[in-house]
């Protein structure tokens, strides 16, 4: 797998295709660009050499690849060389924690509301950007004292349930927005679904995107032993999250070189919760018993989504809605790149990445937007002050559940 990667650079032009498009390199002159940090100087990397720090304002988006016409895997080099600076500078303990969200899930639910207020006050905010380096204005998620998992133990299957699928969840919507998850199954289940919900732990993708490879690797082969006997029983996989869905359909496996034929199986039966859904209405399967939602929404489809290449299918499920009036945003961007916009000395990078995004939610004047990326709908909301929902949200709203 790496040697595809790496052999991909060989088809760089130098068309600069990728540079016009790379949100972070248009905000700062600190990112020299994708061209240059990824092929141009992958050329001259051998084994052990020195990175140019430059690399580390990368935000990992993917754009570059996505828009690169030459099928150059740039933010995939990019990707590994960042893992070879971290492996010879080491990694920051403030990079360590926000990578490891099922860890801070964990200790903080039992503290969850005392935790919640002090992030919620100026001085709490002041002394974790001096003590760990995470911007005073950043966009921190609350913790839920009680989590998904606790949930769905005590949840009873639908007796009129006519097929199974596996819920993966992730560590937001275990931890900050149990709401959400619970919201993707009775959506499911309101579409003849038994959803069955293994236990489950990170995906890895927050410690693959800092250059952590080796302890990801741990959490993705943990994960794909929960998902990978319902897989191989014939049952599909369905994520909320698309960044923690494309981890599994081919970033663990194109990024961390991962060679396993079980996550290969996973992945090739995993799929985004709103491609299912869209996929079942193209069958004709989907029920259509919505409610008119006589409101304005826009919708903003994060960079993960766009890797999946598999269109928009939150779009096409919110058009559905009677009297939804949707706007797609179409801006390529909101800044923050999972935890990238929270780190201090990146949080105004990000802040100008998302400015134009930020801009059409304003004069839309909508009550809410929608986004299907659980980071960027923290950014979002915090940059604009307009709520920010899942769009299963607003579906499940329609059904009237």
């Amino acid at each position: 797998m790496s040697v595809d990667i790496r052999g991909s650079l060989d088809n760089c032009v130098k068309c600069t295709v990728c540079e016009t498009f790379c949100p972070v390199a248009a905000a700062t002159p600190l990112f020299p660009g994708p061209k240059y940090a990824g092929p141009q100087s992958e050329r001259y990397r051998e084994p052990g050499a020195s990175v140019d720090a430059s690399l580390d304002y990368c935000s990992g988006c993917g754009i570059c690849t996505q828009v690169c016409p030459q099928g150059v895997d740039i933010a995939e080099i990019n990707a590994r060389a960042r893992a070879e600076m971290r492996a010879q500078n080491g990694m920051p303990l403030r990079d360590r924690l926000i990578a490891r969200p099922s860890l801070l899930g964990r200790l903080s639910r039992p503290v969850a509301p005392l935790a919640n207020a002090v992030m919620h006050t100026r001085a709490g905010r002041r002394a974790v950007e001096a003590t760990l380096g995470l911007h005073r204005d950043a966009a921190l998620p609350d913790f839920s004292i009680r989590t998904f998992q606790s949930w769905a133990r005590r949840h009873p299957a639908p007796a009129s349930a006519t097929r199974t699928v596996v819920y993966f969840h992730g560590c937001a919507a275990n931890y900050n927005e149990p709401r959400v998850a619970r919201m993707a199954v009775e959506v499911l289940e309101h579409n003849g679904f038994r959803v069955i919900v293994p236990p489950q732990d990170c995906c890895g993708l927050p410690l693959q995107s800092n250059g952590a490879f080796e302890p990801s690797r741990r959490y993705v082969r943990a994960l794909v032993a929960r998902l990978a006997p319902y897989a191989h029983q014939g049952h599909l996989i369905v994520a909320n999250s698309t960044s923690c869905g494309l981890m599994l359909k081919r970033e663990a496996r194109e990024i961390l070189g991962i060679d396993d034929p079980d996550l290969v199986l996973v992945g090739e039966r995993t799929f985004d919760i709103c491609e299912l859904l869209r996929d079942l209405h193209d069958a004709g399967e989907l029920r259509t018993d919505l409610r008119p939602l006589p409101m304005r929404v826009p919708y903003h489809q994060p960079c993960q989504g766009r890797g999946h290449g598999f269109g928009k299918p939150a779009l096409d499920l919110l058009r559905l809605i009677p009297e939804l009036e949707v706007i797609e945003t179409d801006r390529e961007c909101c800044g923050v790149a999972g935890t990238y916009g929270l780190k201090k000395e990146k949080y105004a990078i990000a802040m100008r990445v998302g400015a134009p995004l930020f801009g059409d939610i304003a004069d839309a004047r909508a009550e809410c937007t929608a986004c299907d990326s659980e980071t960027c709908r923290w950014h979002i909301a915090k940059a604009t002050g307009v709520p920010a929902v899942h769009p299963l949200e607003l579906l499940h709203r329609a059904y009237g559940l």
